[in-house]
């Protein structure tokens, strides 16, 4: 996000009525701020261009697509002379089920989410794919047994 932009009332109540539901238009979205609908276009152009936004997209359900495991991989890595953290990084990039990857502190050098078929499948990405990067010298995986919530940060 830009160091010099700031998130006034009406951009708060943009992002609010846009975080419900990204598809609502704009000319809904000025009606209920009681605006015009380029104001909110500009608005929402603004925030893009600062980063407070980013991205539209359609959320696909893992279940909906056959993916009925979740779980979480804590990744130790052991970098050899020859390679580098991004290096391991970008193998890991490689692998389609992972959802997200972080760089954390503590014993894992990285942290992923992935989904899997079932437990059978995430067994398989765990030997086949993941545990066959040289660099990763142990795993520790938690299956998410039930999605508690998932949600936007506040806007207030």
């Amino acid at each position: 996000m830009s160091q010099n932009f700031h998130l006034d009332s009406l951009d708060k109540r943009i992002l609010q009525y846009l975080t419900i539901d990204a598809r609502m238009p704009f000319l809904e979205v000025a009606r209920k701020c009681k605006v015009s609908g380029a104001a909110i276009h500009q608005r929402v152009q603004k925030m893009v261009e600062a980063g407070v936004i980013s991205g539209t997209q359609f959320t696909i359900s893992p279940k909906g697509a056959g993916f009925h495991t979740c779980a979480f991989i804590g990744i130790q890595v052991n970098l050899t002379s020859k390679s580098t953290h991004e290096e391991v990084f970008q193998k890991i990039k490689q692998i389609p089920e992972i959802v997200e990857c972080h760089h954390i502190t503590g014993k894992y050098s990285l942290l992923i989410k992935i989904f899997a078929r079932s437990n059978e499948h995430l067994k398989q990405i765990i030997v086949e794919k993941i545990q066959s990067v040289i660099e990763i010298v142990s795993t520790e995986t938690f299956i998410s047994l039930e999605e508690g919530f998932v949600r936007q940060l506040p806007i207030d």
